[in-house]
C-alpha cells in the first residue's frame, strides 16, 4: 500500500570507494509540514536531497530504495518522467544563490524559462507569473528588477529569487538544502520567516536540511537527527529537544549555546542563557 504521508522514503546511496554513505534511512514528510534534518558536515544531507531529486548520479553516486511521493514511487519513473516532477512538484533551494544563477542571465528571463519548463503560454503570461511569485517573498513586484542581473542583488535577495523560481508551479514538496548557510544573521531570519510564511500559504511540505539546531527549534514541526548514514531519532522537534534519546543526539545538543524554547503558536525561537 502507498504511503499516506507526503513523501516516505527508505534510502540507501554509495559512492565509489564509500559505499553505504546512506545506510536504510528512514523519512516521511507530511502535507504542510516541515521537517528539519540535521548532521554533520559530510553525514549524507546534501546526498539525500540530489537522492530525491533522481540526481545523485550527477556526483557519482547511486541510489537504492523507494522515494514514495503522493503515492508514487519516484525510484520506479524513467528520466521523461522526472523532469516533469522536477520544478513542478519538488522544487529545490540550494545553499549558495550565486551558484545556481546564471550572472549572464537576467534575473526575468531565468524565472521565464523556469516557467516555460512546465507550461505552456506567452512571455507574458511567463512574465505575470514570475511577478507574482517575487511579490510572494517580499521583492519588488515590477519589470525594472527583472531586467536586474544577479550581479546586481544582494545575496540574501537572490536567495529570495531562487525562493521565488521554487514556488513558480506551487509544489506540493520544496527541498531547502541548507539555504541560509551563505546569510548574515538578519538575512538568515528572514529568509526563516518567509520559508514559514509560504508553508502555512501555500500549505507545502518543507525539507528543512541544515547543520543549526538553533534553526530548526523554531522553525521545523518534527526533526530527524543523521548520524554516520543513519537516521538516528526522528520525532517532534520539543521531544527531541526536551528529552533526546540517542547519545549523539544529546551531544548535539549538549554543545549548543544556548537552549531553545519551542512555542507552538509561533513557532519562534528565543535564546535563553544556560
Amino acid at each position: 500500500m502507498p504511503p499516506r504521508a507526503l513523501l516516505q522514503i527508505r534510502l540507501s546511496i554509495d559512492y565509489p570507494g564509500r559505499p553505504r554513505v546512506l545506510d536504510g534511512a528512514v523519512l516521511d514528510v507530511r502535507r504542510g509540514e516541515v521537517v528539519g534534518l540535521v548532521g554533520s558536515s559530510g553525514s549524507g544531507k546534501s546526498s539525500i536531497a540530489l537522492a530525491l531529486l533522481r540526481l545523485i548520479h550527477l556526483k557519482g553516486g547511486s541510489a537504492s530504495g523507494s522515494i514514495w511521493l503522493d503515492g508514487r514511487d519516484l525510484m520506479q519513473f524513467d528520466a521523461r518522467e522526472m523532469r516533469r516532477v522536477r520544478g513542478s512538484e519538488i522544487a529545490f533551494v540550494p545553499q549558495s544563490p550565486t551558484s545556481y544563477l546564471n550572472p549572464a542571465l537576467r534575473i526575468g528571463d531565468q524565472m521565464i524559462e523556469a516557467w516555460k519548463a512546465h507550461r505552456d503560454g506567452s512571455r507574458a503570461d511567463a512574465e505575470r507569473e514570475a511577478l507574482t511569485a517575487i511579490q510572494q517573498v517580499g521583492l519588488p513586484a515590477d519589470r525594472t528588477f527583472l531586467r536586474r542581473y544577479p550581479s546586481e542583488v544582494s545575496v540574501g535577495q537572490a536567495q529570495r529569487v531562487l525562493i521565488a523560481m521554487a514556488i513558480l508551479h506551487h509544489p506540493s514538496l520544496l527541498i531547502a538544502d541548507e539555504p541560509t548557510s551563505s546569510l548574515d544573521l538578519i538575512s538568515e531570519g528572514e529568509v526563516l520567516r518567509l520559508l514559514s510564511s509560504l508553508n502555512r500559504e501555500l500549505g507545502m511540505g518543507i525539507l528543512y536540511i541544515s547543520h543549526n539546531l538553533l534553526s530548526i527549534a523554531g522553525f521545523c514541526d518534527r526533526v530527524a537527527i543523521l548520524h554516520e548514514g543513519r537516521i538516528v531519532e526522528f520525532a517532534e522537534t520539543a521531544k527531541v529537544f526536551d528529552s533526546p534519546e540517542h547519545p549523539y543526539t544529546r551531544k548535539l545538543i549538549a554543545a549548543l549555546p544556548a537552549r531553545p524554547t519551542i512555542t507552538d503558536e509561533r513557532k519562534e525561537l528565543r535564546c535563553l542563557a544556560s
